[in-house]
């Protein structure tokens, strides 16, 4: 409960720490249960608020900011328990995501002039206006999709932080055969390519739905491709220096998971995985 409570507040200044605070309570969930992570979830929500009221003045923000944290996690985490795959989990999460964007549109087709108001303001006042506003105009209509997107990747990172904590104590090892037999299943890779499709064929609010799933879709794949990547790299004579690279390089060069999502779509029907293994055994 401390760690989780105290780490949310920190993360409202430094938003990475959030991901411990949610690996927190994906751990006691993960470890022992629903209920006692629903406790867990629940006293530190309680906390948060009491903080956010002495220390900002303001208990709803932060009350809304842990339950957005915490509730997502807990409930991928029971996902995992119940079914033991993190293919699954992943997948949910994802899901999770995609219904959170069509309900966005659901409520407000006009997503893109909201996010354009929200940038604009966003923009230091000596900016030339002018000249951003064309970028402006293009990212508005993706900003539901990205914001979506970075919230499934940070639900996943605490996913994985809590999930690789229960196997240093429990399971030693037992993370990484699961993380690298991350993959999916081929009718959600054709229709992975049918939402491409739909976006790039139609126009006006079907299309722009359509290209922020894809952006959702985006973060499911790059972790199977990670994964895959992950096995080809180690499989090399140099794999201990160039696993550590990969992650780097993603790491410091963001754009890199564009062709590493591109992998672990096309690892569906491949099995770069396997090939691996049916060669090095003799």
């Amino acid at each position: 409960m401390i760690v989780a409570s105290t780490l949310a507040m920190v993360s409202l200044i430094m938003p990475p720490v959030s991901i411990v605070s949610s690996a927190s309570v994906a751990l006691v969930t993960l470890r022992r249960g629903a209920v006692e992570g629903l406790i867990i979830l629940g006293a530190s929500t309680a906390i948060v608020g009491v903080l956010g009221f002495f220390l900002l003045g303001n208990y709803q923000v932060v009350l809304l900011y842990g339950m957005g944290l915490w509730v997502p996690v807990w409930l991928i985490s029971i996902i995992l328990r119940e079914g033991r795959y993190l293919s699954l989990a992943v997948e949910i999460a994802v899901l999770i995501g995609v219904l959170g964007v069509v309900g966005c549109y659901l409520y407000n087709a006009e997503l893109a002039t909201m996010w354009k108001n929200i940038l604009s303001q966003m923009l230091p006042a000596n900016a030339p206006i002018e000249d951003m506003q064309h970028t402006l105009d293009v990212l508005s209509h993706y900003m539901t999709g990205i914001v979506a997107a970075a919230s499934v990747f940070g639900l996943l990172f605490g996913l994985f932080l809590g999930r690789w904590w229960q196997s240093l104590l429990y399971n030693p090892g037992g993370f990484r055969q699961e993380f690298l037999s991350l993959n999916t299943h081929p009718r959600l890779a054709v229709g992975s390519i049918v939402v491409v499709i739909i976006a790039s064929l139609s126009s006006g609010v079907v299309s722009e739905i359509s290209w922020n799933i894809a952006i959702l879709l985006f973060v499911l794949y790059t972790c199977i491709g990670t994964a895959v990547l992950h096995t080809v790299f180690a499989s090399m004579k140099l794999g201990r220096y160039m696993v550590p690279m990969f992650y780097v390089t993603l790491f410091l060069i963001p754009h890199a998971m564009l062709p590493v999502a591109l992998i672990g779509l096309s690892d569906t029907w491949m099995n770069l995985r396997n090939k691996i293994s049916n060669q090095q055994t003799p």
